[in-house]
């Protein structure tokens, strides 16, 4: 089972956080010209420079269009134009690739069951989880914590995660499944894996604490919400297991963090020049291996955008300035 209800390459990750209303029609979509940055200052990764003279992984706009800063009103929509123009055909995963991607490396959401003190509601929890192998969503639940009983009763239950809780036009995902408890054969590895992504989460050891994962039925995702461009969609269980998590986002933390830590500038040159629109910062959030996302401001407008690579990335080494490297 796999439904789309509209197209994913224009609502998700690019779409507009604390702008202007009437700035941003629709989400964000890049296209991009050839010419050099107008950096390449000795503090540039050569990474950058050697993806300034690349063509990245979509169709090149023959016709480039160029909005300097300061013009008034009437320049302010133009960027917003040119970016919608841009975005439309930036290389990214396909939708269940980035979903299953998203949620491997999420370590929070909001568990929904059927509550039993109050039968018939629903009832909502904060929760804490890991990423199996497969893509099912672990939990070490209390048999002393409402929803533990719960799902005693009755397994079925869904799983919340925002992409980015600060900006309710991002993805969001909902997980459906059954909550199994973890055979007592496979709780060394599950704690294992748990803990991986919670090292500090002593409390898996207590003794009324014990692992439960969710088996996925249907996913769900939507993304746009507030926008003029909503996207939702679904896939099956066995569809969301047999996707792949992409090798490269595993590296966004490090990678992103040195970009902005030591080259912040440097981004913003980068965004620049691939899309033409003076912004007037650039901060990198993830990547991938078909582009990385940034948040920028032009004017007082936050939005996001993606950047896509001149070519597809294969390991770290091939990112560490931010790129793909020419070697590759």
């Amino acid at each position: 089972m796999r439904t789309v209800a509209s197209p994913w390459t224009n609502t998700f990750l690019f779409s507009r956080i604390n702008g202007s209303r009437n700035a941003l029609k629709s989400s964000l979509n890049l296209q991009f010209r050839h010419s050099y940055p107008k950096s390449n200052s000795p503090s540039t990764p050569p990474l950058a420079i050697a993806m300034a003279a690349s063509s990245p992984l979509s169709t090149t706009n023959p016709h480039p269009q160029t909005v300097s800063a300061g013009d008034g009103d009437k320049d302010h929509s133009n960027v917003f134009q040119l970016i919608q123009a841009h975005q439309e055909k930036a290389a990214r995963l396909p939708p269940v690739e980035e979903i299953r991607t998203v949620l491997d490396h999420s370590v929070r959401g909001m568990l929904s069951t059927l509550s039993q003190k109050h039968e018939g509601y629903p009832s909502g929890s904060m929760v804490d989880f890991a990423c199996v192998a497969d893509g099912s969503p672990i939990l070490a639940v209390s048999s002393l914590a409402a929803h533990a009983k719960d799902l005693t009763v009755n397994p079925k239950c869904s799983l919340l995660v925002a992409r980015d809780p600060e900006d309710r036009t991002d993805l969001v995902i909902t997980l459906h499944g059954d909550a199994i408890s973890v055979s007592e054969n496979d709780i060394a590895a599950i704690r294992t894996a748990y803990l991986a992504r919670h090292p500090n989460a002593f409390w898996v050891d207590f003794g009324d604490f014990q692992f439960m994962h969710i088996v996925p039925k249907v996913v769900r995702y939507v993304s746009g919400v507030a926008t003029a461009q909503l996207g939702s969609g679904e896939f099956s269980g066995e569809d969301y297991k047999s996707a792949k998590v992409d090798p490269i986002a595993q590296f966004s933390k490090p990678v992103a963090s040195h970009m902005n830590r030591d080259h912040a500038e440097d981004t913003k040159v980068i965004v620049q020049h691939w899309t033409s629109i003076p912004v007037d910062f650039a901060y990198m959030l993830d990547l991938d291996s078909l582009g990385f996302n940034v948040k920028a401001g032009y004017q007082g407008t936050n939005f996001k955008l993606r950047i896509p690579y001149p070519r597809r990335a294969e390991d770290r080494k091939s990112v560490e300035g931010g790129v793909p490297s020419p070697a590759m």
